[in-house]
């Protein structure tokens, strides 16, 4: 048996499956690719996340492409990350090429070009399908992580809430979480203090500043009403193909805080609404996050535990979700080591810092008696990458460099016309892109300082006309008194001591 037969054997033996999957492309033997000897990606592992790596245009993209093509096809609805702009294509056929026929060729299957549905969402002002989240939905445990609080201010922040339920002031935007802040600090200062205890105003204005700073990165366009339900990330269309829901992103890539706060709440939210699947043979809902080190490059120790524990609970509701990078090293290692399927593209040894870099890839990666792994990860050319996958029993499959087949769609993005019409026949515009703003936790306490001003008014008007008649009566009084001591001149004169002994001596000669 010569060496290509018996490594055609080995990578089908390695990748063999039972029940459904999807085929990546075929195994490469040196820089040959051997026909047929198909690496498979079972669909009952795909809840068990995965890493798509590489350097800058190796072709992480089309992969990430290829897999939500895939995962459509089978009924697998997809949310994509588009911070680059260039996945919408998805939803028109590929042109096709002579070298993507050339490329299928060698793979073992013919190319078809193919377009899929999709659904275009957004958090910022980019057109689409709105995506929003209320204040009350993050509660206080969340938000305090995304902030990154200190215990103190998140103590505070769970009385904010507390004050809220128990007063049935709804928290549903930025404004209303501002307010709430000015008004336990201000007006209502006296009122927190008796029922839930003093709150440092330091506190809460370091609180209100952190706020800001999500503000200022377009947090005012992502909290608010309506909320998006995650269960419409889970649709499928007429044919029985998962609709792939792109969200667009282009303009959020110098806004991190946003993006890791956008999609912590994402995650929690799917988390908490998605029910126990068990082992249904395939999963509910894959979400790719590409440009993923813009969730972990900011966040703080308590948010990257908060995404690893989601990371290791959320598979068993049958959601996979998988990490595109440049390096793997921009995933934390905790959050790489429960990632099951990793395809890594070629990566570039221009430094001694790249060098070490590509030396750690490397040790992701099973050993391989075909491959000397750090070698070939310079190597590896564009459309082609290391796999390896978990095979049914949850194993690790063998690695295999592999020649990726092509996507059945465009590989390009939509003219803004062909975009236009895909937003305008979205079936969710209708039910989200209506912005609300009802009476709210802002409005509510408003009113509750306008009375609070108002009785206040109230109170120093009473006070004041009260001092002014009790200084009235206090002058009448005076007035009265002096009336009433002041004598008569002529009476005066009668009653004095001189004019009764004057008297009294002539009354006396009177009688002599």
């Amino acid at each position: 048996m010569s060496e290509q037969e018996e490594f055609f054997e080995y990578i089908n033996n390695g990748y063999k499956t039972k029940g459904e999957f999807i085929a990546l492309g075929a195994a490469m033997l040196g820089e040959e690719t051997v026909t047929n000897a198909i690496v498979k990606v079972p669909l009952k592992t795909l809840n068990r996340h995965g890493l798509i790596a590489g350097a800058t245009g190796t072709g992480k993209t089309k992969t990430l492409q290829v897999l939500a093509e895939n995962l459509s096809e089978k009924g697998i609805p997809v949310l994509l990350m588009d911070i680059k702009g260039d996945l919408s294509g998805l939803a028109q056929p590929s042109p096709g090429h002579p070298k993507i026929d050339e490329r299928h060729a060698k793979i073992g299957f013919p190319f078809e070009a193919k377009k899929f549905p999709i659904e275009v969402l957004t958090i910022s002002e980019q057109d689409g399908t709105r995506m929003r989240a209320t204040i009350s939905e993050f509660g206080p445990v969340l938000l305090s992580k995304i902030l990154d609080l200190t215990e103190t201010q998140s103590g505070i922040l769970a009385i904010i809430f507390k004050y809220c339920d128990d007063h049935k002031l709804p928290l549903l935007d930025l404004k209303d979480f501002k307010k709430v802040l000015q008004f336990v600090t201000q007006e209502g200062k006296e009122e927190i203090q008796a029922e839930y205890g003093r709150i440092s105003t330091a506190s809460t204005g370091a609180i209100l500043r952190k706020i800001i700073q999500i503000e200022q990165q377009g947090g005012d366009l992502f909290f608010g009403e309506k909320s998006f339900d995650v269960e419409d990330l889970s649709r499928i269309d007429e044919s029985g193909r998962g609709i792939i829901s792109v969200l667009r992103l282009t303009d959020i890539q110098d806004k991190p805080k946003l993006f890791s706060t956008f999609m912590l709440q994402l995650l929690a939210e799917v988390y908490e609404t998605f029910p126990e699947q068990g082992d249904s043979g395939r999963p509910e809902l894959i979400i790719f996050i590409d440009e993923a080190h813009l969730v972990f490059e900011e966040a703080s120790k308590a948010l990257l535990n908060q995404i690893e524990s989601i990371v290791k609970l959320i598979r068993s509701k049958g959601i996979g979700l998988y990490f595109v990078t440049q390096n793997p090293k921009d995933v934390p290692e905790d959050i790489l080591a429960q990632l099951g399927l990793k395809i890594q593209h070629a990566l570039r040894a221009f430094t001694a810092k790249d060098r070490k870099a590509i030396k750690l890839a490397a040790e992701n990666y099973p050993s391989s008696d075909y491959y000397d792994t750090k070698e070939v990860l310079t190597q590896l050319g564009i459309g082609e990458a290391f796999v390896s996958v978990l095979n049914e029993k949850g194993i690790p499959t063998p690695l295999a460099r592999t020649m990726l087949r092509a996507p059945m769609s465009r590989m390009d993005v939509l003219t803004d016309k062909e975009l236009g019409n895909v937003i305008d026949n979205s079936r969710l515009m209708h039910k989200y892109n209506q912005e609300l703003d009802r009476e709210s936790a802002y409005e509510l306490l408003n009113n509750k300082i306008e009375k609070i001003n108002l009785a206040e008014e109230k109170a120093i008007k009473k006070s004041a006309e009260q001092k002014e008649r009790e200084i009235k009566e206090k002058r009448a009084t005076k007035s009265y008194s002096r009336r009433s001591t002041r004598q008569n001149p002529i009476v005066k004169v009668l009653t004095s001591a001189t004019f009764i002994r004057a008297f009294f001596g002539i009354l006396k000669k009177m009688i002599k």
